[in-house]
């Protein structure tokens, strides 16, 4: 979970509209009855792009339509040929794109009865403008153009340039308000956009690492004497059986996600991230299988289903051989369902496509040793034999998945402001967790039902060293001490006051108190910087742990009037935190940041984690340099 790095996203809210909109007709004049050609061009700026009227979902498609008119009707309209370029605000999509200039045409009749004289025909156009780091909220503009109605006027054959193609015409009506609801920017590539390549390699090396379980390593030998060994049967064969076995194991897994996004509903993975029922949810599951793990009990599934599944998959075939990976997959679940969780877990704070995208690449890295062993068998016997070490490897799973239970219960500690799981409670039980998961492997901590270990190796010893050097360092953490990355998953030091809290780096911020920030703005002449954050956001706490205590950065935010609106916790204040940012600030993702003027003018906003220090910057003084350019 700590791969899945949101980047951020800069959004000045001083940027005029990148897209200028202007329409002519051809030809300029017209009898009634005969039909012209609207061109209605967009200029767009260097850096921007907008979205054909076919456009794949994702973004906003242009919809381009005439304003209600007597004296024209809309027939059909055209678009100049889109360049299809991945874009990185929708995952890297591949979308319909224009840059630089798009005119589109639009075949209009004059009716038969218009009146002669000068008729002004307005075209509307509802678009999204997006550069390679943010979109802006849709827009609506019109353009017009002047035609001159005389009866007897030659009409001439429409042209249609070569190359264009049929474009979406929408239904012409009444001019409305901007939508309230705004695209945001992407948060998989964070919200991100590295983030869903950097979530599928952790995924990947997650499915790799369940290999070395007690419930997935000592089958190795024997499914792949299985495909080896078979009867009659030649390499290709074997490399079919095992290609075979894989895909069963991989649509267990992907159904699995599938599963889960169909339970939480489109955008439920989002939404739930902070939920404390969600939250509290997955802790009981990691407690389980942590205690399972430990050998407290043990988790299985039913005899019945896995015995039917076994005489399947004996029955050979292309069927039996895909029902044996699926009977190998739900056997493995006892130890490769803390992984999947973990993997769940994570997919829940991101888009809608990462429990099935997760699921996937888990069950392909899962896979991939089988498939790799039947093309290269002579590496079976290179193995690790089965020993003392599978054991060991499940205890400290053991002791690693307990150690999350407190992150989300730290979760819903937060959300519902209950102050039960302090700080230095948190991090005192995970320096115990880690000191005992280090202990054992040393063999200094006996666990009833795990057989004595072997002789200490210098690999077992390493990984106890890790252990408890990383126990050691969060002990200072207790008093408040920076913990670098891991302060991003632990609750922050409690605040000295609940209205005006003082951070470790000497910024005072007043929290949930919106309005009392905007009169200190007015009365003090400074501009107000708004931090839109959660509870248990973790992109957000590490932020605040290691960005803003950064020397440049603390000296620029000395400068604003800090204020932080919660919008996940359970109480009113964070559901109005949430509705001002969802209304004036068109999004709901956190973090964001926005700086505004005491009349409450957005000046600049930034949604996202950066780890870019000078990106950063430039979106913190760029209210600055603007005021002193107008100078």
């Amino acid at each position: 979970m700590g791969g899945l790095l949101f980047g951020a996203r800069l959004l000045s809210a001083q940027v005029t509209d990148p897209i200028q909109w202007s329409a002519s007709v051809e030809p300029a004049t017209a009898s009634p009855g005969s039909r012209i050609l609207l061109t209605f061009r967009a200029a767009i700026e260097e850096g921007w792009h907008l979205y054909s009227t076919t456009c794949p979902p994702g973004p906003i498609p242009t919809a381009i339509s005439l304003a209600p008119s007597p004296v024209a009707r809309a027939i059909k309209a055209h678009q100049p040929p889109p360049i299809k370029n991945p874009d990185p605000n929708f995952n890297n999509a591949l979308l319909e794109v224009y840059d630089r200039e798009a005119a589109f045409l639009i075949e209009v009749e004059i009716p038969a009865d218009a009146p002669p004289g000068p008729a002004e025909i307005t075209a509307r156009a509802r678009y999204q403008a997006c550069s390679d780091k943010t979109c802006l909220r849709p827009r609506t503009k019109t353009a017009s153009a002047t035609l001159m109605i005389r009866p007897g006027a030659p009409s001439a054959a429409l042209r249609i340039p070569d190359g264009y193609v049929a474009a979406r015409l929408a239904q012409a009506s009444p001019p409305s308000a901007p939508p309230a609801a705004a695209s945001t920017p992407a948060q998989f590539g964070g919200a991100g956009n590295a983030g869903l390549g950097q979530f599928l390699l952790v995924a990947f090396g997650f499915g790799l690492a369940a290999v070395f379980t007690p419930c997935v390593f000592p089958m190795i030998p024997i499914t792949m004497s299985f495909f080896l060994n078979r009867q009659g049967g030649s390499k290709k064969d074997a490399l079919i059986q095992a290609g075979l076995f894989c895909l069963g194991i991989i649509v267990l897994f992907t159904l699995l996600g599938l599963v889960t996004t169909a339970a939480l509903g489109p955008f439920g993975v989002v939404q739930l991230g902070s939920n404390r029922w969600v939250n509290g949810f997955i802790a009981l599951v990691f407690f389980a299988f942590g205690l399972s793990l430990l050998g407290a009990f043990e988790i299985t599934l039913p005899s019945g289903l896995l015995t039917r599944l076994d005489s399947a998959s004996r029955q050979g075939g292309v069927l039996g051989t895909l029902l044996m990976g699926l009977t190998f997959a739900l056997t493995s679940f006892a130890c490769v369902g803390p992984f999947m969780g973990a993997l769940l877990a994570a997919s829940v704070q991101g888009d809608k496509i990462l429990p099935v995208a997760g699921m996937s690449s888990f069950a392909a890295g899962l896979a991939s040793p089988f498939f790799l062993l039947a093309l290269f068998p002579s590496y079976l016997q290179r193995l690790p034999k089965a020993g003392g070490w599978l054991p060991r490897v499940k205890v400290v799973m053991g002791f690693i998945l307990l150690a999350g239970v407190f992150k989300y219960l730290s979760n819903v500690d937060q959300v519902m402001q209950l102050g039960w799981l302090t700080r230095d409670r948190f991090l005192a039980a995970w320096i115990v967790l880690f000191a005992l998961a280090g202990l054992y492997l040393l063999g200094l901590l006996r666990l009833e039902g795990i057989k004595p270990d072997q002789p200490l190796g210098v690999g077992r010893l390493l990984v106890a060293a890790s252990l408890l050097i990383f126990a050691v360092s969060l002990i200072p953490g207790m008093n408040c001490g920076r913990l670098g990355e891991i302060d991003a998953y632990v609750p922050a030091c409690p605040d000295g006051d609940a209205r005006a809290a003082v951070g470790k780096a000497g910024l005072r911020w007043l929290k949930n108190d919106y309005r009392g920030a905007i009169e200190r703005a007015k009365a003090e002449g400074k501009l107000v910087f708004v931090n839109f954050t959660g509870y248990a956001c973790t992109n957000c706490h590490w932020m605040k742990a290691n960005m803003f205590t950064r020397a440049a950065v603390e000296a620029a935010l000395e400068g604003y009037i800090l204020v932080e609106l919660y919008t996940d916790g359970a109480d009113a204040a964070s559901a109005e935190n949430q509705n001002l940012q969802e209304g004036k600030f068109k999004t709901v993702a956190i973090p964001h940041y926005a700086i505004i003027d005491p009349a409450e003018n957005v000046l600049a906003s930034f949604v996202g984690r950066t780890t870019n220090e000078a990106e950063f910057l430039a979106f913190l003084n760029a209210p600055r340099q603007q005021k002193a350019a107008r100078r």
